[in-house]
């Protein structure tokens, strides 16, 4: 594949997000030159392979990416624009009205900035965590100013288009109330329930399932960088979180009903009404989620499949899919607690699971009905 984006390409900031762009323009040729605060960052950004340290006799580079918490991106993308005059900046902050509002107000030369937002991440973060495919079929928004030229529109568009991602063009602001209600506020969410295990006893821990790890999974994330995120897109964020406590203390007053009943045919019908709205609102804000390939989601039926946890195990099987001539549509794991065994539950179309069951149980598979 010959790449569109013409280097040299400087990355500024050799976190996860730099080091990747780095990594895949890299395997497609195209010189690029890494900067950061963190000597250490640079030298390890350069030893996974995501380009060479910047120098100061390096000739000009044609595309700056700035890869900086929300935070300072404004005063980075202000000082690359400075220091190079003629390149295309931009950046992959995952907050674009904020930042922009900054360099409108300082006076930058806009006409050459174009902000961006890869929809890409890792719960890990920096440069080892950096992988070439991270951004392979992900929404790349593209959040360009008015006064954005046509051609720097264009480099950052062929930019995307390079690493393997889908571009999106969004107004600024609209992108962040977007990412406020698809990424910010469920990081929120996440993190204060994972905060609410730290004082429950370990034979309550015991008992989590698989739910628990879907809920609080994404609360791994790193705190300094979610803080500047979340500060940045206050404005977004706040409303959503504001909308969210009342729904949580309509259910919480609901449940004061229900304890102080004395049993379910006395609880006023509001309270529990209020329960089973809160849950089928849940159910139809599921059904939003694009699906397989970005489309409506459809409806699977499930195989679940005890595996052995081995080496080897959880391949094997996923050969055995294959062979039987059934589509794995979706599969997920779950862990049994104190058990050297998992299960496996495989997502197929409907009308497969008959097939798919008696060429498993042929094939020696220990299924869960």
């Amino acid at each position: 594949m010959t790449a569109a984006t013409h280097g040299p390409v400087l990355v500024v900031g050799t976190g996860l997000l730099g080091a990747s762009v780095g990594l895949r323009l890299r395997a497609l040729g195209v010189d690029v030159r890494l900067q950061d605060p963190s000597r250490t960052a640079v030298a390890l950004a350069r030893d996974v392979g995501a380009g060479r340290p910047a120098a100061p006799d390096d000739d000009e580079p044609t595309l700056v990416v700035v890869a900086a918490p929300p935070d300072v991106t404004a005063d980075v993308v202000a000082r690359e624009l400075a220091r190079h005059p003629e390149a295309v900046v931009t950046d992959v902050a995952s907050v674009k009205g904020h930042v922009l509002a900054e360099l409108r107000a300082a006076g930058a030369p806009l006409d050459r900035y174009v902000g961006s937002h890869p929809m890409a991440g890792r719960e890990r973060s920096g440069p080892s965590a950096a992988v070439p495919d991270l951004f392979l079929g992900r929404p790349w928004v593209i959040a360009q100013a008015q006064e954005s030229a046509a051609h720097a529109v264009l480099a950052v568009r062929e930019l995307a288009v390079d690493l393997g991602a889908v571009p999106v063009t969004m107004d600024a602001d609209a992108h962040d109330a977007a990412v406020a209600a698809v990424s910010h506020v469920p990081q929120v969410v996440a993190s204060l329930m994972a905060a609410r295990l730290v004082d429950v006893d370990e034979s309550a821990l015991g008992l989590a399932g698989q739910g628990l790890r879907d809920v609080t999974r994404i609360a791994a994330s790193d705190a300094e960088l979610w803080t500047s995120i979340l500060a940045a897109n206050s404005a977004a964020v706040r409303p959503l979180l504001t909308a969210l406590r009342g729904d949580l203390d309509a259910v919480i007053d609901a449940l004061a009903a229900a304890d102080a009943a004395q049993g379910p045919e006395t609880v006023g019908a509001g309270a529990l009404v209020t329960i089973a709205h809160a849950i089928a609102r849940g159910n139809d804000g599921v059904a939003r989620i694009p699906g397989k390939h970005g489309g409506v989601q459809r409806t699977y039926d499930e195989v679940a499949v005890l595996v052995p946890d081995e080496p080897g195990a959880l391949a094997r099987l996923l050969t055995d899919v294959g062979e039987a001539g059934v589509n794995l549509e979706d599969l997920r794991l779950e862990h049994a607690a104190g058990r050297p065994v998992g299960m496996t539950i495989i997502s197929v179309l409907p009308g497969a699971v008959a097939h798919l069951e008696a060429e498993l149980t042929a094939r020696g598979w220990r299924l869960v009905a």
